[in-house]
């Protein structure tokens, strides 16, 4: 099974309490369940009986689970390079749960509509490419503040609009259609002849920059969260001092650890942050590390942002159309957005 792979992470977690502040569906929902510890005390079960990977009550757990990537980067183990990657963890379970044949009807039936919809189309010209995937959509304002800041610099490019690169399939367990779509979209891109692929969706920018690396697949573009290439237009921005709390994302600062360009352009916008929240170290992105979450638990998702509405005070920004999206109803921006409305 792929959880083998994980024996220490198993053998530590499964009696450690350490991170279970960083899980936000447990943090939301109080069952004991949703918590990395046990999590880690079901894969050691399973891995001793494999004939309970076809536990109904375990399976959902799994799948119930936000993915945060700070119950992996706050652990003393992970850091020490002894490799507690509670991620890893519970995405060796999703595939071993996918690979016994063992996935609930609702996941197969999302994996498939994800498959069929990785189909794309490309419009515009220039050298630089944006892809406008399904949750940078959602909020239209985002692309629209994207063109606006890159005219002033008067760079031309061409957007990308389509369904699944693979990030989604793999979360959800099916590693090979995956790196079958993944391959796919790389192909797409490399004929291309651009010079840099741009995104807003922080999911997909770890997909390209990590997920394709993890399955050997090369592109021929330089990958750019949108903050970065934003940070490097260098535009001029009226400061106004006002006071901001910025939603870390979760792939950002987690899975792709500590990307700096988001406080940088935050910076160059002259944003003072205030903190969010009791306690920084917790993840208030909504379930975004699970990317399709609201597919599949949209009462947890429901119940997520209701959690960070009872604890925002003043507006809020974000890296990610995804937090954006969940968190509609709040004063928040993605960072595009706030480009825009700052600059001259």
């Amino acid at each position: 099974m792929n959880i083998d792979q994980f024996t220490e992470v198993i053998s530590s977690c499964r009696f450690c309490f350490m991170c279970r502040h960083l899980s936000a569906v447990g943090q939301a929902s109080c069952r004991e369940s949703d918590t990395p510890r046990v999590r880690a005390l079901i894969a050691d079960s399973v891995r001793m009986h494999p004939e309970k990977l076809a536990d109904a009550d375990f399976i959902d757990t799994f799948y119930r689970s936000d993915l945060s990537g700070a119950n992996r980067c706050h652990c003393d183990g992970y850091h020490d390079g002894k490799g507690y990657d509670e991620v890893g963890l519970q995405l060796a379970l999703r595939r071993d749960i996918v690979e016994s044949g063992n996935a609930p009807e609702a996941v197969k039936k999302l994996a498939d509509e994800l498959e069929a919809g990785a189909k794309w189309q490309v419009a515009g010209s220039g050298d630089v490419l944006y892809f406008i995937d399904h949750y940078t959509a959602e909020t239209p304002a985002i692309a629209e503040s994207f063109g606006k800041l890159a005219a002033k610099k008067g760079i031309a490019f061409r957007t990308i609009t389509g369904g699944c690169i693979g990030k989604a399939l793999g979360v959800l367990g099916f590693v090979d259609r995956a790196e079958a779509v993944a391959k796919k979209f790389a192909e797409f891109v490399n004929g291309l002849n651009a010079k840099t692929l741009v995104v807003s969706n922080t999911a997909a920018y770890d997909a390209l920059v990590n997920d394709f690396k993890g399955y050997g697949i090369a592109l021929n573009v330089k990958v750019m969260h949108s903050s970065e290439f934003l940070a490097g237009l260098k535009l001029d921005y009226a400061k106004t001092g006002e006071k901001m709390s910025y939603l870390e994302s979760d792939y950002l600062k987690n899975y792709v650890k500590n990307y700096p360009y988001p406080m940088e352009l935050l910076k160059q916008m002259g944003v003072e942050c205030e903190p969010f929240g009791t306690n920084e170290e917790e993840s208030y992105t909504a379930g975004e590390g699970a990317v399709v979450l609201p597919r599949l638990h949209p009462e947890l998702v429901t119940m997520l942002a209701e959690r960070v509405k009872e604890l925002a005070e003043g507006p809020l920004v974000t890296a990610s159309p995804y937090t954006r999206m969940v968190l509609k109803g709040l004063n928040i921006l993605t960072l595009e957005e706030l480009a825009a409305k700052r600059a001259k």
